[in-house]
C-alpha cells in the first residue's frame, strides 16, 4: 500500500508505522526502568553526593553535543531503518555492561557510550516518523510518540518500584537490555521494500550526491533563517537550563523527604507520567491551529508551580501531596513535549527533519553539560528544598513571559499559494 492509497485511512492502520512505533514503545519503556534503577542505585545504595549525581546527566549529554548535528545529517542521508536496528542492538549490549558497573568510575563512561548511540537513534526515529505519515497526521503521530514516552513513566516506575522492593536495581537494568533486544527484533520484521512504499527512503536518495559537510551547513542555515523554529529553540533552551539544574536532584530531595522510602521517587515519576498521558490525550482532540506561545508558556508555569511546591514539602510529608504535585508536573511536561516536537515536525520540510532534530539534540545537550553541575553545587551548598522552591519560581516566570509575548515570539505563519507544489529538496517559503 502506497502513501496515496493510505490517504483515507487512520494512522493506526499504517502497519509499517505501527511496527516501528511498537519498537520505539518497547525501547522507551525499558529506558524508564533503567533510569529509575540507576538513580536509586547511585543515590540510595552508593550514597552519591549531589555533585556526583549531577555527573550522570553530564555524561549522557556530552555525546549529544559532539555528535548531535552529525547524527541528524546521518538520519537524513543513510538508511534510517538499518540505523535504528544498529542502535537498538548496540544499546542492548552496552546496557548489559552497565549491569556489571561496580561504581561511578565505570558507570559514567558506559552511560556516555550508550548515550552516543541514542544520539544517532533519536533523529532517525523522528525523521522516519515525519516521512511515514501525512501532514494532517503529524499531531497524531507526535501525540502517540509522546503518549508512549509518558505512559512508560507510569508503568516503568510502578513495575520498577515493585522490582526494587524485592530484587535489586540490576534487575531493572537487565529488563531494559531485554526490551532493547525485543525492539531490535521488531524492527527486523520491517522490510526495506515496505519502508520504500511509504516514502521513507526516497528523499535520502535525492541527496546522496551532497556531502555531509554541505548537509550539515544546510541544516544550521535553515534553522537560523526560520524565525519561528529559532525562537522555539531559544525559548526551550532558557527554561531547559533552569529545569536541568534540578532534574537529577530529585533523588537528593527525596533522600531528605523520605530517607527510608526509596520507592516514593518512583511514585512521583509515575504520577508525572499519568498527568502527561492525560493532557496528551486531551491535546490530541484540541484545535491544531492554535498558536504555540500560550501552550509552551502554560507548560512552564505548571512545571514551575509543581517544582516550587515540592520545595515546600517537609520530611514525612504524605504521599498524596507528592502524587498531586507529580500529576501537575506531568501535565506541564506533556504540554511542552507535544507542542515543542509538533512545532519542529510541522515547520520543517521532511528532508530536513533529521538535521533539525539533530541540532535540537546538540543544543539541549549543551545545556545539560553546565546546568546539572551548577545545580548540583547549589543543592550541595544550600540544600535541595530551597533550590527547588527558587527554581520553581524562575520556571513559572519564564512561562508567564512566554504567554505574554507569545504573538511576538511565534507569529502566525501563512504559506504562500505555491507551497502545495513544493519540490523535494526545496525549503518551504513562509511569510508572516
Amino acid at each position: 500500500m502506497n502513501a496515496s492509497s493510505q490517504a483515507g485511512t487512520s494512522l493506526l492502520k499504517n502497519k509499517v508505522y505501527m511496527r516501528v512505533y511498537s519498537a520505539y514503545a518497547t525501547a522507551t519503556f525499558g529506558d524508564w526502568f533503567d533510569a529509575l534503577a540507576i538513580q536509586v542505585l547511585v543515590g540510595y545504595r552508593w550514597h552519591a553526593s549531589p555533585l556526583m549525581l549531577a555527573l550522570i546527566p553530564v555524561s549522557i549529554a556530552l555525546p549529544g553535543i559532539l555528535l548531535g548535528s552529525v547524527a541528524g545529517v546521518a538520519a537524513d542521508r543513510v538508511n534510517k531503518l538499518k540505523l535504528m536496528r544498529m542502535c537498538d542492538l548496540l544499546t542492548a549490549l552496552l546496557t548489559v555492561l552497565v549491569l556489571f558497573a561496580p561504581n561511578m568510575v565505570w558507570l559514567l563512561p558506559l552511560l556516555m557510550l550508550r548515550a552516543a548511540i541514542s544520539t544517532l537513534n533519536v533523529p532517525a526515529q523522528q525523521s522516519m516518523t515525519r516521512t511515514m505519515v501525512r501532514e494532517d497526521q503529524l499531531l497524531q503521530a507526535t501525540s502517540l510518540n509522546g503518549l508512549v514516552n509518558q505512559g512508560s513513566k507510569i508503568a516503568g516506575p510502578l513495575l520498577g518500584g515493585f522490582a526494587l522492593s524485592v530484587l535489586t536495581p540490576q534487575w531493572c537494568i537487565l529488563i531494559n537490555a531485554c526490551l532493547r533486544g525485543c525492539s531490535y527484533l521488531l524492527l527486523l520484521t520491517v522490510k526495506k521494500s515496505e519502508v520504500e512504499q511509504v516514502g521513507t527512503e526516497g528523499k535520502g536518495d535525492q541527496e546522496e550526491h551532497v556531502s555531509l559537510r554541505t548537509m550539515w551547513k544546510e541544516g544550521w542555515s535553515f534553522m537560523l533563517r526560520s524565525r519561528l523554529l529559532l525562537n522555539t529553540m531559544l525559548f526551550g533552551i532558557v527554561c531547559s537550563m533552569a529545569i536541568q539544574m534540578i532534574d537529577f536532584q530529585f533523588t537528593s530531595l527525596f533522600r531528605v523527604l523520605a530517607p527510608s522510602n526509596e520507592s516514593l521517587l518512583g511514585w512521583l515519576v509515575a504520577a508525572s507520567g499519568g498527568g502527561a498521558v492525560f493532557i496528551i490525550m486531551v491535546m490530541n482532540k484540541m484545535n491544531r491551529g492554535t498558536g504555540y506561545g500560550w501552550k509552551l508558556g502554560t507548560s512552564y508555569v505548571l512545571m514551575g508551580l509543581s517544582v516550587g511546591g515540592l520545595g515546600l514539602l517537609q520530611p514525612g510529608t504524605s504521599s498524596i501531596s507528592v502524587l498531586l504535585l507529580g500529576f501537575l508536573l506531568g501535565i506541564g511536561n506533556g504540554i511542552f513535549i507535544i507542542t515543542f516536537n509538533y512545532c519542529l515536525q510541522k515547520e520543517t520540510p521532511p528532508h530536513m527533519t533529521g538535521r533539525v532534530f539533530g541540532i535540537q539534540s546538540t543544543i539541549l545537550s549543551g545545556v545539560m553539560i553546565g546546568a546539572p553541575l551548577l545545580g548540583g553545587m547549589l543543592v550541595q551548598a544550600a540544600g535541595p528544598s530551597r533550590i527547588f522552591f527558587n527554581f520553581g519560581i524562575v520556571i513559572a516566570l519564564i512561562g508567564v513571559l512566554g504567554i505574554l509575548f507569545g504573538r511576538v515570539l511565534w507569529p502566525v505563519q501563512k504559506e504562500k499559494s505555491d507551497s502545495s507544489t513544493e519540490q523535494p529538496g526545496k525549503v518551504k517559503v513562509m511569510e508572516t
